[in-house]
Parts: structure tokens; sequence; C-alpha cells
């Protein structure tokens, strides 16, 4: 009998630098950890992604997203307040410490808290992660776990299944720089 991977495991995964795949309110998206390098990497291969293009970076909670952010308004804190967790990411001035590969090489990094019970206790166990759709680029985006599967090689990409996505619409992005 095959069991389903648990958000231990995946954390697991994570530290190893690996992939995990997580349900959110909108979309799956394909997780790493937003602090190394490789691991980020990673994303852009699977994904088929061309580099540079930015990534947003998943949070559990506003003091989480201040571990990637430099800057955050009262502006940020009452979006968050209003709107998280659910489908709003906020642009700010990253942290140094965000590597160039997750902010496609620019000053400003995207974060959103997603409104979904096993994408915020992954977070809470693992902290910040980049995560676009769980798609090879420019396909429709997976709203299932089943849909992930269907693309990703297990060995590649851990898939956490929580269930059928309820929008199937990325986040709306709101800029708080320029």
């Amino acid at each position: 009998m095959v069991t389903e991977p648990t958000v231990a495991d995946a954390v697991e995964r994570l530290k190893a630098g690996r992939l995990v795949a997580f349900p959110t309110e909108t979309v799956y998206g394909l997780g790493a950890d937003v602090f190394n390098e490789e691991a980020v990497r990673r994303v852009f291969t699977v994904k088929k992604r061309p580099m540079g293009n930015p990534l947003i970076v998943h949070v559990a909670d506003a003091r989480m997203a201040k571990r990637v952010a430099a800057w955050w308004p009262e502006t940020a804190e009452r979006i968050a307040a209003a709107h998280w967790p659910g489908p709003v990411s906020m642009v700010l001035p990253k942290k140094e410490r965000v590597p160039a590969i997750v902010t496609g090489g620019g000053p400003n990094v995207a974060v959103r808290c997603p409104d979904h019970p096993v994408a915020l206790e992954l977070l809470r166990a693992f902290g910040p992660l980049v995560g676009p759709s769980a798609n090879v680029s420019g396909e429709v985006s997976p709203t299932t776990a089943a849909h992930v599967r269907g693309t990703f090689l297990e060995r590649r990409v851990m898939v956490l299944d929580g269930g059928a996505c309820r929008e199937g619409i990325e986040s709306t992005v709101v800029a708080l720089v320029g």
C-alpha cells in the first residue's frame, strides 16, 4: 500500500533542496526553499520557465513576510489584515538575503499568504517558499494533485494532496513600490 506524503515528509524534502507541490486556494504551487538558490533553480528547470521571470514567495503570515521584505509599510499591514490569508500578492523591496534568482535580478519581491490549511501548515513548519504554479510554463495551471502528478514525476516533485483548489486562477498582485 502506498501512503500519501505528509507535511513532515515535505519539510524533509525541502530541507534537502528538493521540490514539493502544495495546494493553495487558487492553484497548486511548486515549492522550494526561497533561500536555497540551487533549489530555486530546480523550479525554473522543471517548469521550463525562463530565467529572469520573478517568483512569488509564499508565507504563513505578515511576520514571515518580513523575513523576505526589507520594508513593511502601514499599507502592507492593512492589505495583509484585510486580505490574508487569500489570493493577494504584494510587491515590496526585498531583503538582501533573498537570492537574485527569486526576483529575476530585481530589487523587489512578491509575497502572499495562501488560504489553504495544507499550505499554511507547510509554511509554518518550514518557512517561506517560492511557489509558482506547479505546471510547465505556458500550460494550464493545475487545480488538483492529479494534474500535478500528470505533469511531473514523483521523484522530481513530491505532491501534497489538499484536494481541489477553490479558485482556479492566480492571485491578484499589488505593487507597493515606486
